[in-house]
């Protein structure tokens, strides 16, 4: 099994050992000069910090437990890793294939229970067949619309001999992970964005998965035709391109989602059409025309009935699109953003982001943390208003650089995430934001970070509320705050324990230099930023209304 993880050209694993897994520890202990194993604290912080790794560095993640409870407990992940579609294998232990089916100490059924939830989930019985599982399961993992794989490694196969000769997988029958590319389409395509005179391209993380960004950013700016993401493609094109006109969806920008229902043409690259990006799906983009680029047929008319589907990697059918179409202008409808642009900054956005007086805001910290990293850094996210309000004002210069749980909402993923994240991108600098809430869910993982001296900056948004939750019931459920305020603790504390610098802030005066001292500070560091505990996320969809019907403005 070590030396097909080496063939993979597997680097880090993330990982927690038990009885099931132990033949395979041991074998580990020979191979750490070439597998760089990081132990976590507990095994979802595993396949999370896979998942981090994945997401900023392109490769195929990877997390070994055991069998069990240490299986059960990488479900999460693995689910958050389809619904997002990140390459990661997961190696669970499991008992001895003569034991199978018996209810032997820490057995579980986890081809069973993961298979609904991954791209190939395969149990090894034997120890001929590691490494052909092995190559199989980096081959699924990585190509096509990638995604999670589990190998569920029986213990007689962990222990048997057989003379390894390693193995590659580069086809399987009936899987076709990069679909050919129909000309007649490419064509149709061409011919209705020349035709279009309000074109508009909703930009989805398939263009990064795909590394085509320069591809896409090639048809915008020859079509002259603007743009904006989703929270997963948020640095698929720079924050600042003239042609980026903001995020989609529930908290995204006003713009964008009033002329998603004023455009003729939409044009959707690597994007599924997720409900928070469309809201009604009966008011949404009625009166436009729409083409749908994506590598997984399954997405077309899953949700939007489209007019053409173009099926392919987006590299290829982007850059095929863009020899056909004509070079454009579009002035008068991208001047059509201009208005909404104002209105949301005047309503919204300065009030976030430079506000004079009373308590501190998570826009102003989020916006002066990505300042002070040139916009360069790598934004990984918890979930809740941390997470909205991130991805709303951290700016992207660089590629690849949002590590977030987009379709699961993982709370507790933010921590193991960012671990994750600083391995797949060692000379970068990973800001974490993350709510009191969600670093309670996987506060153990402060433990990785003390023994790796793992350089994750933890900004902590302490507003002493599940804020997310406490907003809807504020604005939904007559401020009816059930379960929602927390009492914390001593977060301070906590990571003095741990050996990690800390310090908390209240004033807004105090803000510039404790950023600068968390930047400067070699190795982790928490900044805990005592917020409005009822600062709200705003614009804001509301759930079932149509997708431009937002609310800037709630005095509550």
């Amino acid at each position: 099994m070590m030396r097909a993880l080496e063939h993979e050209g597997v680097d880090v694993l993330f990982g927690y050992p038990g009885g099931s897994i132990m033949p395979t520890y041991d074998a580990l202990y020979d191979h750490k000069k070439s597998l760089n194993h990081i132990l976590v604290r507990h095994e979802q912080g595993a396949v999370h910090a896979a998942q981090g790794y994945a997401r900023v560095s392109g490769k195929v993640g990877c997390a070994i437990v055991t069998s069990g409870p240490g299986a059960t407990n990488t479900v999460t992940g693995i689910a958050d890793a389809m619904i997002d579609s990140t390459p990661m294998v997961v190696i669970c232990g499991q008992v001895g294939v003569a034991m199978l089916g018996t209810d032997a100490f820490q057995e579980v059924d986890v081809v069973g229970v993961t298979s609904p939830i991954s791209k190939w989930s395969y149990q090894i019985r034997r120890a001929e067949d590691i490494p052909w599982a092995v190559a199989r399961a980096f081959y699924i993992a990585r190509s096509g619309r990638p995604g999670p794989v589990v190998l569920d490694f029986a213990k007689n196969a962990q222990t048997s001999m057989l003379d390894y000769e390693p193995a590659t997988v580069d086809f399987i029958r009936s899987y076709e992970p990069e679909p050919d590319v129909q000309m007649t389409d490419i064509e149709r395509a061409a011919t209705m964005i020349n035709n279009s005179v309000k074109p508009f391209v909703l930009v989805g993380q398939g263009v990064e998965l795909g590394d085509a960004r320069e591809e896409l950013r090639a048809l915008l700016e020859k079509g002259n035709i603007p743009c904006a993401t989703t929270f997963l493609g948020l640095s698929a094109i720079p924050s600042d391109h003239p042609l980026n006109k903001g995020i989609l969806g529930m908290h995204g920008n006003l713009g964008p989602n009033v002329m998603t229902n004023q455009c003729d043409l939409l044009i959707a690259v690597g994007m599924r059409f997720d409900d928070r990006v469309t809201g009604n799906l009966a008011t949404y983009a009625k009166q436009a025309k729409i083409i749908h680029f994506d590598i997984d047929p399954a997405e077309f008319n899953k949700n939007v009935k489209v007019d053409l589907a173009v099926l392919g990697n987006c590299k290829e059918t982007l850059a095929k699109v863009t020899k056909l179409i004509d070079k454009s202008t579009h002035s008068s409808w991208i001047e059509g953003f201009k208005p909404y642009e104002e209105k949301e900054y005047n309503k919204v956005i300065e009030k976030a982001l430079y506000p004079t007086e009373g308590p501190l805001l998570m826009g102003e910290v989020i916006r002066k943390v990505s300042e002070a990293t040139q916009n360069a850094g790598i934004m990984v996210t918890d979930v809740g208003q941390n997470q909205l309000m991130a991805c709303r004002y951290f700016k992207f210069t660089q590629p690849r650089s949002v590590v977030t749980s987009g379709g699961l909402g993982t709370m507790g993923f933010g921590l193991p995430a960012a671990i994750g994240a600083t391995f797949g991108a060692p000379d970068r600098t990973v800001c974490l934001f993350v709510g009191d809430g969600g670093l309670q869910m996987s506060i153990q993982e402060l433990g990785t970070i003390m023994e790796q001296g793992t350089p994750v900056k933890i900004v902590l948004l302490n507003n002493n509320y599940l804020g997310n939750v406490r907003q809807w019931q504020e604005m939904f459920f007559s401020h009816r705050y059930s379960f929602t305020p927390m009492d914390n603790p001593n977060y301070e504390l906590i990571a003095q324990g741990y050996g990690i610098p800390a310090q908390t802030i209240t004033e807004r005066a105090d803000l510039d230099a404790a950023i600068s001292e968390m930047l400067s500070t070699p190795g982790p560091y928490l900044l805990q930023c005592v917020i409005k505990e009822e600062d709200n996320v705003l614009p804001i969809t509301p759930p079932g209304a149509n997708i431009d019907e937002m609310i800037l403005e709630y005095q509550g």
